[in-house]
């Protein structure tokens, strides 16, 4: 366990490339069979989704605040869905 403290900040690879670059790199495209869709009235703000989401398309602007989905760069894998505490996400078809 010495090393670990003696590592840099690990490089997480993520399929979203810089915010306004799509068309591009990393975007779904149309091949995404569901989505998922977010209720803010069963939403208690634990973001679980937004933590566990491995695209990181999941975002929350400010602490306190809804999370939302960038639908350009989500392809629908239903972690987020499988995650949250309160079901307030489900997938939906395209």
């Amino acid at each position: 366990m010495e090393n670990e403290s003696k590592m840099k900040d690990p490089v997480l690879p993520l399929g979203r490339p810089t915010i306004g670059s799509a068309p591009g790199p990393g975007t779904t495209g149309n091949w995404r069979t569901s989505r998922p869709v977010f209720s803010e009235e069963k939403c208690t703000k634990c973001y679980q989704c937004w933590l566990n989401c491995p695209e990181g398309t999941i975002r929350v602007n400010a602490k306190g605040e809804y999370p939302y989905i960038d639908y350009v760069y989500c392809k629908g894998c239903g972690v987020c869905v499988h995650v949250c505490p309160v079901d307030a996400l489900k997938m939906e078809k395209e």
